[in-house]
């Protein structure tokens, strides 16, 4: 299973956000860049003829998504980003286009008990997503990364429960991916202790 990549780049006064991830059910490695939120451009390459061949990897799927991801991150920072990307978004097509949101709805108060619980929140369009498929990627430094899988309720809600000392979050990171119809939303968060 490939989970994508997301980097934060700076290039001038501009942060860009970009995001990389496999479309399994488009058989498409897909490169998204964001400027505050919003949604640039995209880059995409279809994999569809190398499934229909055979013998096509998980890890060589991850390489060809880890290149494309490359030369976005390359792009931007030599200032020529608008030279690599497929499709340049206007804001009337997004705003068109349904997208699956995911949001930490507990980023606050995550550790009590001995226990690290993530609330999350999964919308399309603004509207709740009733059992999107939550895959959830816990790691540490010191120990191998732990999964788990929860859907959403019908408020498109899913919690995701780990037992673990509070000492041992400031060192590690979840990486969530929410499916849904096709769909995929990917996200990085870190964990930190809060005085």
């Amino acid at each position: 299973m490939i989970f994508g990549f997301n980097t934060d780049v700076k290039q001038g006064d501009t942060v860009y956000h970009v995001q990389s991830e496999a479309r399994e059910n488009e058989l498409v490695l897909q490169t998204q860049v964001f400027v505050r939120g919003r949604c640039i451009g995209k880059r995409a390459t279809s994999y569809a003829e190398q499934i229909a061949q055979g013998n096509f990897t998980d890890q060589q799927k991850e390489q060809i998504l880890r290149d494309q991801h490359r030369l976005v991150l390359d792009s931007i920072r030599e200032g020529r980003v608008e030279n690599v990307l497929d499709r340049k978004d206007t804001p009337e097509m997004l705003a068109a286009v349904k997208e699956l949101d995911l949001q930490w709805v507990n980023a606050d108060s995550v550790h009590s008990d001995s226990s690290l619980v993530m609330s999350l929140r999964v919308t399309e369009g603004g509207a709740a997503v009733e059992g999107a498929r939550l895959t959830f990627r816990f790691a540490r430094p010191d120990a191998a990364p732990f999964y788990t899988q929860v859907a959403t309720n019908s408020g498109g809600y899913a919690e995701m429960k780990v037992e673990m000392q509070e000492a041992s979050l400031p060192d590690a990171s979840v990486l969530v991916q929410a499916s849904f119809g096709g769909r995929t939303a990917t996200r990085k968060f870190r964990l930190r202790k809060i005085d």
